[in-house]
């Protein structure tokens, strides 16, 4: 019998949609006053296919029954490989040295964006056909250390180190919520975190973000410039902001005001209230998404919620954490909120997922 759909959920998702929309609309004005064509690219692909797009995948999937993915999230997973691995390719196009997107009909597509919720059906479903195997380390740990692989082999060399981090996390939790044991993650962590010392061996500019992130007061107009801006940008929102599209660090001071930089233009605007708000939002996303998966009786459609609440809200205080000088510096946009039409395109399309898992998942008695 379909229930309602978490209607508090939903609630939620719509005011960070309608929230960013604000928020990414002023802070955009900072490239029209840069550059007028950028901005019209930025707003085309934000608006249209991010926002309109996105808003009818939520439609449309929040009505298909979540139990269709888990019948086809073998060929979803090895598509978004392909796609992704296709950056690579002449089809590749390449910004600020990383090949992470594909150029089609003239606008960009980040295929990692389809890859994350692709990881998440393909894992969900490959843990709820093992079920209380996933305590043994030849069909939990194993696996689910090849298919990570898998996907870190494709998106370190692109380098795009932030998107595996946190698909890595989601697929953590999963494999906890499952019934994982908890040496194993432990074995699982200290793999990333010996993977991420030699990153940053190899990397010099993954080492800079990490001395950069111990020592931010130095080298102001360099490796430190974001971070400084982006503090001066929130110290100076004070406790109520400037006002909406008041911002002065979004000009010609702060870096990507539109991207990973734009949770800094947000409490500039709308202060430490503002700022407090967007917290408390991802906060309610994430106790109302855990909510609906506690309820779920169905282990695949437990799962889906969990890696999709998860790999959102690491992706949002991943960001905020940056711009607050408490994380080291990531190129993560903040969901619902930054540029980036694929992403908000693909998230909203897994908020649907999770809506069709609440109205549709079979209540626990």
């Amino acid at each position: 019998m379909r229930k309602a759909l978490d209607k508090p959920f939903l609630a939620g998702v719509i005011i960070l949609i309608i929230f960013g929309f604000f928020v990414f609309s002023s802070a955009s004005l900072g490239l029209l006053a840069i550059s007028g064509t950028k901005y019209s690219n930025v707003a085309f692909s934000q608006t249209f296919f991010g926002l309109f797009g996105g808003t009818i995948a939520l439609l449309v999937l929040s009505r298909i029954n979540y139990k269709f993915w888990k019948k086809y999230s073998f060929y979803i997973f090895a598509i978004a490989l392909i796609l992704t691995a296709l950056v690579f390719t002449q089809f590749g196009y390449e910004h600020a040295g990383a090949k992470r997107w594909l150029l089609i009909a003239g606008h960009s597509f980040q295929p990692s964006e389809l890859l994350k919720g692709a990881f998440i059906m393909y894992v969900a479903t490959w843990i709820s056909g093992i079920r209380e195997r996933i305590t043994t380390f030849k069909y939990g740990l194993l696996p689910l250390l090849i298919i990570v692989g898998l996907v870190g082999l494709i998106l370190l060399n692109q380098p795009d180190t932030d998107t595996f981090f946190v698909i890595m996390i989601s697929g953590f939790a999963m494999f906890l919520t499952a019934g994982g044991k908890w040496k194993h993650v432990l074995v699982m962590i200290l793999i990333a975190a010996l993977g991420l010392f030699l990153i940053a061996s190899m990397r010099p500019y993954v080492k800079q973000r990490l001395l950069t992130f111990m020592r931010p007061d130095t080298n102001g107009l360099t490796t430190s410039y974001q971070i400084q801006q982006s503090l001066i940008a929130i110290g100076s929102g004070g406790i109520s902001g400037r006002g909406f599209g008041q911002s002065i660090q979004k000009f010609n001071f702060l870096p990507e005001p539109t991207g990973d930089s734009i949770f800094a233009v947000a409490a500039e605007e709308f202060g430490f209230l503002g700022g407090v708000f967007i917290i408390a939002l991802f906060v309610f996303f994430t106790i109302r998404g855990m909510k609906i998966a506690s309820r779920v009786q169905d282990l695949f459609g437990r799962l889906l919620v969990v890696g999709i609440v998860i790999l959102i809200v690491t992706q949002a205080f991943i960001n905020i954490g940056a711009m607050l000088g408490v994380l080291p510096l990531t190129g993560i946009p903040l969901p619902f909120i930054s540029h980036g039409g694929t992403s908000l395109l693909i998230t909203l399309g897994l908020m649907g997922i999770v809506l069709s898992v609440s109205r549709m998942g079979e209540r626990k008695s």
